[in-house]
């Protein structure tokens, strides 16, 4: 490699503008002459920074409404020719091809146009850039001379090295920037043929590319002795955790991450369940321990973490509204100890009273909690990872069917809907059980659902027959036999909500039939293993 290499010319085509003027003009002030095309080149024009258009540079004009203007001779053989091959430098002479030291490029924004609702084919097509990624391949290409930049995250390490270097940049950074640059094409590449793909009918695309961007490493993984980092997806727009916004405490470990996620998945669902109500969720180990749904937030909590007050002790707490001063208030009240807490954000005050009680606990502020449905779920497996549509069913009361007992009023029918949410977010086999919008006990990640049953009332005490509303359990698959069913029946349940589809359904309907308790069929099986 050739080490320092001096920026004399720099072609410059852009979408995304940010940051664009500084860095041109941190590139003019080392003598950079900057060559540029289209709306680059009128908005660097009307900041005042000298510019040559690119038809000068190639004697070309653009044409077919800007279709084709850097495809040409003249601009890749400005970028790939080698400066140290005399053949290479005797051409460019020849054919009066002079030499692009810089190019920056960021791409059409092909993935945020097909992330839009409603949009057309025709508007994703003309979305698909062709000169971009040819330039930035061949810039990166021949990075021993030429510096690529494809992001305006990168500007200022390259001003930086500008100005440490004299107008030269260093073999190191361009060749970050070439690796960067080949991670975005192929990303890019990917991006439309899963879009091609999709538009032909098929669910998933021939080829399937996991990007991330990493966020740094962890202390560690599941363990002490396992390395861990996070990666951030940046297609990903809904709330999350990896983006959120860490208002106090130590960066979160890769357990917290896991469970924080599955706090916030299940409290977003509450807000499809019961959009007027407040929702709390507590979580441990990625299962929810602890979840209630409430008119003002320090109910919703109060009645989560009085769920399971021991599995929530070191626990995991997300909400689905602003964390006002009288939730936090009840959060610091007594002996509980929390790891993280998810919210949309905090109070001032809240957030105080937080910060105070707690030097190490994770507040994450995620903005607005609403439904952020995924489309496709991958999980690694040796020699290769598994992907499947994501679960995003719509869980309604309205689409259970009566298949035994009583027919359940509002209330039942509301908690019914409330708890098939719940066991959908825990580990299968899984059965919950819970009155008036709280989990009261659960069963979870059990190898046979009789030992969940008896699990879930174990957990629920004696509040199953406490209370004046109807204990209502729910199962995420069907029940094989109706053992399952006594156990709760027995414990004071009098509502069994689960998907149905066993060969011996009727002997579980004559159970609650002949015990007076409404059976209510989904018809939608919700494992998660």
């Amino acid at each position: 490699m050739h080490g320092l290499v001096r920026i004399r010319r720099a072609l410059i085509s852009v979408s995304d503008k940010r940051d664009l003027i500084p860095f041109a003009k941190a590139l003019a002030s080392h003598g950079v002459e900057i060559v540029s095309t289209g709306g680059t080149s009128a908005a660097l024009t009307a900041a005042g920074i000298a510019v040559v258009p690119i038809e000068k540079l190639t004697g070309f004009p653009e044409m077919m409404d800007g279709r084709l203007k850097t495809l040409h001779p003249r601009v890749h053989g400005g970028l790939l020719g080698r400066r140290d091959v005399p053949a290479h430098v005797k051409s460019m002479e020849e054919h009066g091809i002079a030499a692009i030291d810089l190019v920056c490029v960021n791409l059409y924004p092909f993935e945020m146009t097909v992330r839009r609702e409603g949009v057309q084919e025709h508007e994703a097509i003309e979305q698909i850039d062709i000169g971009g990624p040819s330039m930035l391949r061949s810039a990166a290409k021949n990075h021993e001379f030429v510096t690529v930049v494809t992001d305006p995250g990168q500007y200022d390490s390259v001003a930086s090295e500008l100005a440490k270097n004299d107008g030269c940049t260093t073999t190191e950074l361009r060749r970050a920037l070439a690796g960067a640059t080949f991670a975005r094409t192929a990303a890019y590449d990917t991006a439309i043929a899963a879009w091609m793909a999709t538009r032909a009918g098929n669910r998933f695309p021939p080829v399937f590319e996991l990007r991330g961007v990493n966020e740094g490493e962890l202390r560690y993984g599941e363990n002490p002795h396992q390395a861990a980092a996070v990666y951030r997806d940046p297609t990903y727009r809904g709330p999350n955790v990896v983006g959120a916004e860490l208002l106090h405490g130590k960066p979160l470990s890769y357990n917290n991450l896991l469970d924080a996620a599955a706090a916030l998945e299940l409290v977003q669902e509450l807000r499809e369940i019961a959009p007027l109500l407040a929702g709390a969720v507590v979580v441990k180990h990625t299962n929810p321990c602890g979840t209630a749904i409430a008119p003002t937030l320090r109910e919703a909590f109060t009645r989560a973490y009085a769920g399971d007050p021991l599995a929530a002790f070191g626990g995991i707490v997300a909400f689905n509204a602003p964390v006002d001063r009288a939730t936090a208030q009840e959060i610091v009240a007594g002996e509980k100890f929390l790891e993280v807490v998810v919210a949309p954000s905090y109070e001032p005050e809240a957030l105080a009273l937080l910060q105070a009680r707690w030097k190490n606990a994770r507040l994450l502020a995620v903005g607005p909690v609403s439904a952020a449905p995924r489309s496709v779920l991958v999980r690694s497996i040796a020699g290769g990872f598994l992907a499947q549509e994501a679960d995003n069913h719509a869980i309604k009361s309205e689409d259970f069917q009566l298949a035994a007992g009583p027919k359940p009023d509002a209330a039942t029918l509301r908690d019914a809907a409330f708890l098939t949410a719940i066991v959908k977010h825990l580990k299968s086999n899984a059965v919950c059980i819970g009155r008036d919008g709280q989990l009261l006990g659960s069963g979870a990640g059990q190898m046979d659902r009789v030992a969940s049953c008896r699990y879930a009332v174990e957990k629920s005490g004696g509040r199953v027959r406490e209370g004046a509303g109807v204990a209502v359990a729910a199962s995420d698959a069907f029940f094989p036999f109706s053992d399952g069913p006594s156990l709760l029946i027995e414990a004071g349940v009098k509502c069994i909500v689960h998907p149905g589809g066993s060969k011996r359904d009727e002997d579980t309907l004559k159970l609650c039939n002949d015990q007076g308790v409404t059976c209510l069929l989904t018809g939608i099986r919700r494992f998660r293993h």
